[in-house]
C-alpha cells in the first residue's frame, strides 16, 4: 500500500519539575515543526523525521517508544509509518511544560498556545489509555493532569483553558484574545487564559477521569479536588439546561461573557447571554469546541458526548462504592439527555448540529471533535446507525455548508478558520465511523498527502493550496491521528500492517 502521489523530498528525563523547551539548546517547537528535518522516510512521501531530539523531549515513556517499534515493523507503508513516529509521541516530547509527582500537578499545553485546555488535553491523552497499565510514570503524569484540571474546575466551571499553576513557577501567558472580556461570575486572568464556556471542556475532564480509572483501576484520583469539579459539573448541567424565561417571563442566566473593550473575540450574543433557549432536556453551551459562538444554544454533538461520559462516570463510581448519589444523579441526565436529542434534534434520520428547542435547526458540522462525524467515536451510537448513516452522508457534501472540496483535499473545516480550509481531524473522525475500506484507504491517501512534506497533521489545509495550512504544532490533531491509525490495527488490521494480526498498544 503506497499513498503518495509524488516524491515530495521538497536521557530520558523524569524529574519534579519537567521544563527542557526553555532549554537554549532546545529550538522551539513552533519554529521546528515549520521546517522538515531529516531522515526522510522511503515511501514515495519522502516524509521528514519530525521528533525533538531525545534531550529536547519533555516526558519520556518506554512503553510509548515500544509502541512506535513495533509500529514502524508491523506498517506496510512506510510514509504511513513515518506519520505515526512523529505523531503517536508528540504531546509526551512537546507539551509537557510542567509535572510534578510530590505535587500531583502536571501543566499540558496545546501545542503552540501555551496554555492548559480541559478539551485538548483530554485528547491528547486519549492515545496513551492502553498503556497506564504498563508504564507506571505515564500513569503518574496523567494522574497529575486530572487533579491539576480538577482545581480548575472547581473553581472556574464555566471555563475552558487554564494558566500554569502556581506551584510550576511559570509566568502566566498573556493571552490578547482574552483581554477586555468582562465574565460573570468573574475570574482570574493569572488562573484562567480564556473564560468561554464550552460543554465540551467539562465532557473533556469527564473523559480522561474514566480513562484513567479504567486503565490503571487506581481511585486515588478521586480527591477532594476531584469531587469538587464534580459538584461544579453537575452545577453547570443544572444552570445550561434552563430556559432563557421562566413562566412569567423572567430572564434567567448564571453565565455572561462578552467579547467588549477591544477583545478580539466577538461578543456572546444578548449582551453576553447567549442564544434564547427553551428547556429540552438538553445543556446550552455558548461556544463550540471550536472557541466560536453556537448559532443556537443546544449543541448535539457536546450534549451526545455527555450522556456517553456521565454513564462512564456512574459506571466507575458503582465501581468502587463511591457517590452514589452523584452516580444516581449522573444516570438520571444522562438518559434525560440521550432522550432529548433522539426527540428534539433528529429530522427525517437527519441530527441537527444545533438546536434551540423552539423550532431552530442548525444542519452542518464542524470538524472539532465532538462532532455529528464522530458520533461512533464518542460511544454515543454504532457505525451502523441509520440517522448516523443519512447524517454521515449529508455531512460529506455539499449540503453542509462547511464541507469543501478541491483536487488535492477536502472535508469539513468549520467558521474558526474559513470554509475552503477543511481540517484533516474530519478525515479522522470519518475513519472512525465506518468500517468501508475503500473510504478508510480514501482518507488515509489524502492525510498523508496533505501535511506540507512536514509530517505533521495541521488544524487545516486549503482546498486551494497545498502549502497554506494552520498550525504546525497541534498537538490534539496528532494523537487523534495515531489514536485512528492503532484503531485501525486492531479493528483492521489486514488494511495497513504487513500481516492480518490484531495490534493492541501495552498487550
Amino acid at each position: 500500500m503506497r499513498f503518495g502521489f509524488n516524491n515530495i523530498a521538497k536521557l530520558s528525563v523524569v524529574a519534579s519539575v519537567l521544563v527542557l523547551n526553555s532549554q537554549a539548546q532546545c529550538p522551539d517547537f513552533t519554529t521546528y515543526s515549520q521546517v522538515p528535518h531529516d531522515p526522510r522516510s522511503i515511501g514515495p512521501l519522502a516524509l521528514p523525521y519530525m521528533r525533538p531530539a531525545p534531550a529536547c523531549r519533555t516526558f519520556n515513556s518506554t512503553a510509548v517508544e515500544k509502541v512506535i517499534t513495533d509500529m514502524k515493523s508491523l506498517l506496510k507503508d512506510p510514509d504511513l509509518a513515518r506519520l505515526f513516529e512523529n505523531t503517536f509521541p508528540n504531546t509526551l516530547d512537546t507539551t509537557v511544560k510542567y509535572f510534578s509527582e510530590s505535587e500531583n500537578l502536571a501543566f499540558i499545553i496545546t501545542g503552540d498556545i501555551t496554555a492548559q485546555w480541559l478539551r485538548d488535553t483530554a485528547n491528547q491523552f486519549a492515545h496513551y489509555h492502553s498503556l497506564l497499565s504498563v508504564d507506571p510514570k505515564l500513569a503518574t503524569l496523567v494522574k497529575a493532569v486530572i487533579n491539576n484540571e480538577a482545581r480548575y474546575v472547581a473553581q472556574y466551571p464555566y471555563c475552558g483553558s487554564f494558566q500554569p499553576p502556581p506551584e510550576s513557577g511559570l509566568a502566566p501567558s498573556h493571552n490578547d484574545w482574552a483581554v477586555g472580556v468582562t465574565v460573570n461570575p468573574p475570574v482570574n486572568n493569572q488562573t484562567v487564559f480564556e473564560c468561554k464556556y464550552e460543554l465540551d471542556s467539562l465532557c473533556g475532564f469527564l473523559k480522561l477521569s474514566r480513562s484513567y480509572y479504567n486503565a490503571t483501576k487506581d481511585a486515588s484520583f478521586m480527591n477532594a479536588n476531584w469531587r469538587a469539579a464534580i459538584d461544579q459539573i453537575f452545577r453547570v448541567i443544572n444552570e445550561q439546561s434552563q430556559g432563557t424565561f421562566d413562566e412569567n417571563f423572567n430572564f434567567i442566566s448564571y453565565y455572561n461573557w462578552t467579547g467588549g473593550n477591544g477583545a478580539l473575540s466577538p461578543a456572546v450574543n444578548n449582551r453576553g447571554n447567549g442564544e434564547p433557549k427553551a428547556f429540552t432536556g438538553l445543556v446550552g453551551t455558548h461556544h463550540r469546541p471550536s472557541d466560536d459562538l453556537s448559532a443556537f444554544a443546544f449543541l448535539t454533538p457536546a450534549n451526545a458526548m455527555l450522556s456517553v461520559e456521565l454513564t462512564n462516570l456512574a459506571q466507575i463510581l458503582d465501581g468502587v462504592g463511591q457517590l452514589r448519589n452523584v452516580s444516581q444523579q449522573a444516570k438520571q441526565w444522562s438518559a434525560k439527555i440521550q432522550d432529548a436529542i433522539w426527540k428534539t434534534t433528529v429530522v427525517d434520520n437527519i441530527f441537527a448540529y444545533e438546536t434551540n428547542g423552539l423550532g431552530g435547526r442548525y444542519v452542518m458540522d464542524d470538524a472539532n471533535v465532538p462532532s455529528l462525524l464522530s458520533l461512533p467515536y464518542l460511544g454515543f451510537l454504532g457505525k451502523q446507525h441509520p440517522a448516523y448513516i443519512a447524517t454521515r452522508k449529508l455531512l460529506l457534501s455539499r449540503n453542509n455548508p462547511y464541507y469543501s472540496a478541491g483536487k488535492t483535499f477536502n472535508g469539513i473545516g468549520g467558521p474558526h478558520v474559513d470554509p475552503w480550509h477543511p481540517w484533516p481531524m474530519s478525515h479522522i473522525s470519518a475513519i472512525f465511523g465506518t468500517d468501508n475500506d475503500q473510504e478508510i484507504l480514501e482518507s488515509l491517501h489524502i492525510i498523508a498527502n496533505n501535511t506540507n512534506g512536514l509530517g505533521l497533521i495541521h488544524e487545516s489545509q486549503s482546498i486551494y493550496d497545498p502549502t497554506s495550512y494552520t498550525r504546525s504544532w497541534f498537538a490534539w490533531a496528532n494523537s487523534y491521528f495515531a489514536e485512528m491509525i492503532l484503531d485501525l490495527a486492531d479493528r483492521k488490521p489486514g488494511l495497513i500492517l504487513k500481516q492480518n494480526k490484531s495490534y493492541k498498544p501495552g498487550q
